[in-house]
């Protein structure tokens, strides 16, 4: 495993890519991973998803993934998972044979929520192998392929159908998973899950104010340590990352789609000065607002 220098310019996307689907179901997608990468000649280039939690399944075939900073090789059989907000990005050989399960990440979590500690160990960056003919290997196989198969059909109760076969593949893969010590680590991975919920939703309704970390963390009674432990626990991402992510995505949000001066942008978003704004956006995108709106546009 090897660890390159971290790139300067991760986009955030929401799920693209996405057919059509019905209101009721946008909350996940599936697709096989050859379809998804040779669009892309192979190579998805690193990026972050802001609220999407998504499963690789491996079936056969090699790959390369960077997730987090680190290079690893990947053969089938084997599963890869990747949190809201890890930098993430693949380089598939051409026989790869595998299935891609994006859901959105609150709704994972609610249907997780009654699940006691399968939340924290699920809902994490980590990969996974086994031997071909293991019997983890099958039972993740088949729990891929049930969700597969219920988001392409079209039977009645079919949304209710695909939480069940996701969260059938949610306890496969928590069983699969080490152990370890099921007592002290398990309390502390669920107490991590539920400060970091909480968090978001304060960055969610706060971060046009551009709170402080130490403010928001001693709205949720933690010390600011805290919550940078528990980010990075649960999803692979620092506390002051959240809220640049979500300043950035807004701030993508209204150059693309807005005809406001980059003044007007900046001050929408807390920030008192034009020129401190241009150069923290230039820093996340790699490129100054006035030229990534012009790309946009382009």
């Amino acid at each position: 495993m090897t660890r390159p220098s971290p790139a300067p310019n991760l986009p955030t996307y929401a799920l693209y890519g996405e057919h059509g689907r019905t209101q009721a179901t946008d909350w996940l997608h599936c697709e096989t991973i050859r379809e998804r990468s040779q669009r892309h000649a192979w190579e998805i280039k690193a990026h972050r998803h802001e609220s999407l939690f998504q499963i690789l399944h491996i079936h056969g075939g090699r790959a390369e993934a960077l997730l987090e900073g680190a290079t690893e090789r990947l053969e089938g059989p084997c599963v890869l998972t990747v949190a809201a907000l890890a930098p993430h990005g693949f380089r598939f050989d051409e026989d790869i044979d595998g299935t891609v399960i994006t859901v959105l990440e609150r709704h994972l979590a609610q249907l997780l929520s009654g699940a006691g500690t399968l939340a924290a160990r699920v809902m994490r960056s980590q990969t996974l192998a086994w031997q071909r003919r293991s019997a983890g290997a099958k039972a993740v196989a088949g729990a891929v392929a049930a969700v597969r198969e219920e988001f392409f059909g079209t039977a009645p109760w079919r949304d209710l159908k695909l939480d069940a076969a996701l969260l059938a593949l949610a306890v496969e893969l928590g069983r699969a998973l080490p152990m370890g010590d099921q007592t002290a680590p398990e309390a502390a991975g669920e107490r991590a899950l539920s400060h970091v919920k909480r968090f978001r939703a304060l960055v969610e309704a706060q971060f046009r104010e551009q709170p402080t970390l130490s403010a928001l963390a001693r709205q949720l009674g933690i010390t600011p340590t805290q919550l940078n432990r528990a980010c990075h626990q649960v999803l692979g991402h620092s506390a002051l990352g959240v809220l640049h992510s979500r300043l950035m995505l807004e701030a993508q949000r209204d150059l693309a789609y807005t005809t406001l001066g980059i003044k007007q942008i900046a001050l929408g978003l807390g920030f008192n000065d034009a020129g401190y704004f241009t150069r923290f956006f230039q820093r996340e995108a790699g490129l100054t607002p006035t030229a990534w709106r012009a790309q946009a546009l382009r």
